[in-house]
């Protein structure tokens, strides 16, 4: 592309590098913003950083599980040519004899331009059906509180992108037309759409072609510069934040929170009250969100009519931490006006209200289908160790489930002396009467108190002992393993808890682990490490399974049943346990397995995790999920 004669090259040197400049130094302040935040190690295993990025950046392949996703797959890979081909026309502007083919060679350039052409065609066929969908079909993810300003910001994104495809094959055609009229010029047959858009220049005079060509080439170069300008500032700002918030992901188990120290006494407050005082990579998150809202597409809260909609959270949480993060990086405050309002609003309760952080079940639905890896559940259960440490803002059930724990190790409050009391007649040794033994069986407080999962731990007892496991129980020794007092943000009685349980079971020499809950085995498994627990933990699917394949176990009994199976939250997504659980189903003659619409990593949340257990359901009940 040629822009025109020396002082156009000059005047675009003076436009792109001013873009360019003003680009850079607003990247600048949205890094200072970041780095407000509190320090984390986000830096090992580079390789698989690097793939990560390859994959589910450049592969988008969280994005494509939805069809949704493959318009932004058009989208994505349409810029990324698109850009390609700017480069060479930032080239032709700052240098008019500046052309691909005479550095990579015409059969590279021919490729390239019938990439661009195709890509450039998806694109406006992926964006005609996003303004569908937007403005026609009009889905509940896509709703915004604040639906008119989002809508003018897509508007205006997708316009741009409209504008700059239509220049480009604009500018294209006439340089075709102008490559038939001036010998020495090169442009690709091969890129068959620019060519069918020359016949619009067919009858046009070599001086007509040069302005159409030219005025075709400033318009596409100015909605970029433009776009790159105005990205920062828009919903598009994921543009920036997406890849490093993917080369930052977290390879720690979805299922293990944060240890706070508290021991350490130069701490003032405890949880997250500040917005400065979540890490810099939880501060990234806030500028990666694509505001595609498959989060509150799949969060139980937002479906049942709660206030909590993952994506309205991260959306507030990042209005605030830009504006909040301006304030503090550029030291502009008046005490007296906006700006100190900004400053004291209160994150747990004003930019996140209390009902939001308390409505989450941390069932982990929007972390496992976001497809920028944005970790919800550790900021809200931050908060969540605000309120309860800092304020005691619980309701009066929590009150007294975490008092029911401190005192008796269970959350009814029940006698710790009949612990055991369930396996009587079931001839089970405790650790103490047999310390030999190859499995401890953790039972749990559901398993040895509530009526219908006491059934549960039993015929496991029955089918262990069929197989010949060595095992034993703790009995009226075991405790709580503190898991929902931690996602209830009581961190404190939970570390408590975790080191009593700890010492007890490393006393007893125990190497293997086997529970009947999903919940005890997420934390035994992959949060009790962090206070020295390092022990095999299986769940009771899993060793069933491998009993089943040993030929310890063989079901017999005849079952003419339809049944479904239902994926718990931190059995499911996290921990990756599906398969085992339906082998053994599948294993019982007659039984017939039907998948529920919601199942593995979609499974709906039964809505007791997080606490939630225990708390009042007052609010909410109309699902949404239509």
């Amino acid at each position: 592309m040629q822009p025109g004669y020396f002082p156009a090259n000059i005047i675009f040197a003076l436009i792109f590098f001013a873009a360019l400049g003003f680009f850079s130094f607003t990247v600048y302040k949205l890094y200072r913003i970041l780095r407000l935040g509190q320090p984390e190690d986000r830096f090992d295993q580079i390789g698989r950083r690097l793939r990560g990025v390859a994959t589910f950046v450049f592969g988008q392949r969280r994005v494509i599980q939805e069809p949704a996703g493959w318009g932004h797959f058009l989208i994505f890979w349409g810029f990324i040519i698109i850009t390609i081909g700017s480069l060479e026309t930032f080239g032709v502007g700052l240098y008019h004899g500046f052309a691909y083919w005479k550095v990579i060679g015409k059969p590279l350039t021919a490729i390239l331009y019938l990439l661009q052409d195709l890509l450039c065609a998806g694109v406006v066929l992926a964006l005609v059906v996003s303004l569908y969908r937007r403005f026609v079909l009009r889905p509940e993810r896509l709703r915004f509180s604040d639906q008119k300003a989002a809508n003018l910001d897509a508007c205006i994104i997708i316009s741009l992108i409209l504008l700059l495809v239509a220049c480009l094959f604009g500018a294209r055609g006439a340089e075709y037309r102008l490559t038939q009229l001036e010998p020495g010029r090169y442009f690709p047959s091969a890129a068959f759409i620019s060519v069918a858009v020359s016949g619009l220049f067919a009858r046009l005079s070599e001086a007509s072609l040069v302005v159409w060509y030219s005025f075709f080439w400033w318009i596409h170069t100015l909605v970029i510069l433009g776009f790159l300008v105005y990205v920062p500032f828009s919903k598009h700002l994921h543009i920036l934040g997406a890849i490093p918030n993917v080369f930052f992901r977290r390879f720690r188990p979805i299922g293990e929170l944060s240890k706070m120290d508290l021991e350490d006494e130069s701490v003032e407050t405890y949880g997250v009250s500040k917005i400065e005082e979540f890490t810099w990579k939880q501060l990234l998150d806030l500028c990666a969100c694509t505001e595609c809202g498959r989060c509150s597409e799949n969060c139980p809260a937002a479906l049942t009519g709660k206030p909590l909609s993952p994506k309205e959270m991260i959306h507030n949480l990042k209005k605030h931490l830009l504006a909040k993060g301006k304030l503090l990086t550029d030291a502009k405050i008046n005490p007296e006006g906006c700006a100190a309002t900004e400053l004291k609003k209160a994150l747990a309760g004003e930019v996140c209200l209390t009902d939001e952080i308390w409505s989450c079940t941390t069932c982990g639905n929007c972390m496992e289908h976001c497809p920028v890896f944005i970790e919800h559940i550790p900021k809200l259960v931050d908060m969540r160790r605000y309120l309860v440490l800092m304020e005691s803002n619980f309701s009066l059930e929590v009150q007294t489930v975490l008092r029911n724990w401190e005192t008796n190790s269970n959350p009814w409050g029940l006698a710790f002396a009949s612990r055991g009391d369930w396996a009587k007649g079931l001839d089970v040794q405790t650790l103490a009467e047999n310390p030999e033994v190859e499995y401890l069986l953790y039972v749990g407080c559901t398993g040895s108190f509530d009526t219908r999962a006491k059934k549960v731990t039993a015929a496991m007892v029955k089918l262990l002992k069929q197989a010949g496991v060595s095992f034993g129980i703790l009995g009226a020794e075991e405790r709580c393993c503190g898991e929902t007092a931690r996602r209830l943000g009581n961190e404190y009685l939970f570390q408590s808890m975790a080191t009593e349980l700890t010492e007890l079971i490393n006393g007893h020499g125990v190497k293997k682990i086997i529970t009947t809950c999903p919940h005890c085995y997420n934390t035994l498994k992959n949060e009790y490490p962090q206070f020295g627990g390092n022990w095999e933990v299986l769940h009771h699917s899993e060793l069933l399974h491998q009993l089943l394949n040993e030929g310890k176990l063989k079901p017999r009994r005849r079952l003419d049943k339809q049944i479904t199976f239902h994926d718990s939250c931190y059995l499911g997504r996290y921990n990756n346990i599906y398969e085992e659980p339906r082998e053994i189903l599948r294993s019982i003659p007659g039984l017939r397995l039907k998948e529920m619409e919601r199942c593995r990593n979609k499974s709906f949340c039964c809505g007791a995790g997080g606490g939630r257990m225990w708390m009042e359901e007052t609010l909410g009940g109309a699902s949404k999920d239509q």
